[in-house]
């Protein structure tokens, strides 16, 4: 069989709702300057779907050193790869206040936090090492375990229990191969908004030998009390060997950061292909970062009204009867009972006669006959746009429970 024409025929979980209203549902385009009221199909809709918790995206000191960066140097300058020729003071005064911030001795720039963690990954495990992660690992993670050519063991979602277990398998296989062994979990997960047990899993470190590697993507900013991530949160910053982090998120930015030990920070710049082999951040991207995360540092004020807005919504949700699971973080999921049509129908209605937009996942992502709408809070949301979102919530309830989404399916785009 050709190739192309087998991809064409299965185009996977996803792209098998591609024929599903494209440019609706996948790929929706919003307009206008990024906050919490954007265009959708030319009408103003309350967004709840950026990652920009604690509102930098438009905060002016941002823009305005944005701005500066890219006037003075172009998106181009650095050229070539930091080892050869793309390194400045610049990318290392970024990296000693990265590792101050996250309070550990040293640090490294990555160009993409998919890219980076998977490359991580790479260069820190061989072929006689053994992987441990939690079974809820973001898709980052779970890509750089599947290019890992030695053994990996999978945990249940935060269950320490099994952990334990998975470690007494690994460690026997380590220590019969020669190699280590790597834990694998993440600060927040994105999904759920549940913390990984950062605590539990530190103290195992007493009963076994392993390295632990947290990806923080979703805390670094957000937990802890100076925004240091779910580590400082639970009071065991110190006990993370490498800890992981995007500026997706609470820097509204491109790029990422790998902090840990001198020594292992060293070996990583001059063994992760994903940096070794690619163009160096460009400096105007560098300089904003500086300017965010000095924002972080010096106005917590940004992390308090982050966190007004996350209490207020998912408190209220919770006061309507809403599922919002067992989030510990601004991730705010809202589970129902329902299929395909009863999210479409859903979510059109939202956004049509509410005008919320929020994503929604559903299988295989979570399971049949589930159906989880993904808020994401920030510092730019008003606790007026928490009420708003919240009646809409319950004036859409019955229709849920009744069944009226599902029989009408799509075809509400129509109305």
């Amino acid at each position: 069989m050709d190739i192309f024409e087998k991809l064409q025929n299965d185009k996977g979980p996803l792209g098998r709702h591609s024929n599903i209203e494209e440019g609706y549902f996948m790929f929706p385009k919003l307009e206008g300057e990024l906050a919490p009221r954007m265009k959708f199909r030319g009408k103003e809709v309350l967004n709840w779907s950026l990652n920009n918790y604690l509102g930098l995206a438009n905060h002016p000191e941002v823009r305005k050193a944005d701005a500066e960066a890219a006037k003075k140097y172009g998106l181009a300058y650095p050229m070539g790869a930091r080892m050869m020729s793309g390194n400045t003071n610049l990318h290392e005064q970024l990296e000693k206040e990265l590792s101050d911030f996250v309070m550990k001795e040293s640090t490294m720039l990555l160009n993409y936090g998919y890219q980076g963690i998977l490359s991580i990954i790479d260069a820190v495990v061989g072929r006689k090492d053994v992987i441990v992660y939690d079974a809820e690992s973001h898709a980052c993670i779970i890509d750089g375990v599947r290019l890992h050519l030695g053994k990996r063991f999978v945990y249940p979602h935060n269950d320490i229990e099994n952990l334990e277990k998975q470690l007494e398998r690994a460690t026997k296989l380590a220590n019969e191969s020669g190699g280590g062994v790597l834990v694998i979990t993440e600060g927040v997960f994105g999904m759920s908004g549940n913390m990984g047990k950062l605590k539990e899993i530190v103290a195992l470190k007493k009963k076994f030998d392993f390295r632990l590697l947290v990806d923080d993507a979703h805390g670094f900013g957000t937990m802890g009390k100076t925004g240091a991530g779910a580590g400082e949160e639970q009071g065991v910053q110190d006990g993370i060997d490498l800890y992981f982090s995007t500026f997706a998120k609470s820097m509204a930015s491109i790029g990422a950061f790998v902090s840990g030990d001198e020594g292992i920070i060293d070996y990583l710049r001059y063994n992760t292909r994903s940096q070794i082999f690619a163009k160096s951040l460009p400096i105007a991207l560098v300089i904003g970062a500086l300017k965010r995360l000095e924002l972080l540092r010096t106005k917590p004020e940004l992390k308090e009204n982050l966190w007004t807005i996350v209490n207020a919504l998912q408190n209220g949700l919770k006061e309507k009867g809403f599922n919002i699971g067992t989030t510990q973080a601004c991730v705010t999921p809202v589970l129902l009972s329902g299929g395909l049509n009863d999210a479409t129908g859903l979510i059109v209605d939202m956004r049509e006669h509410y005008g919320l937009f929020f994503s929604v996942v559903i299988y295989p992502v979570v399971p049949k006959d589930v159906i989880m709408l993904r808020l994401i809070p920030t510092a730019a949301h008003s606790l007026s746009d928490v009420e708003e979102t919240i009646n809409a919530f319950e004036s859409v309830k019955d229709k849920l429970l009744s069944g009226e989404y599902r029989k009408k399916g799509v075809a509400i785009i129509a109305e």
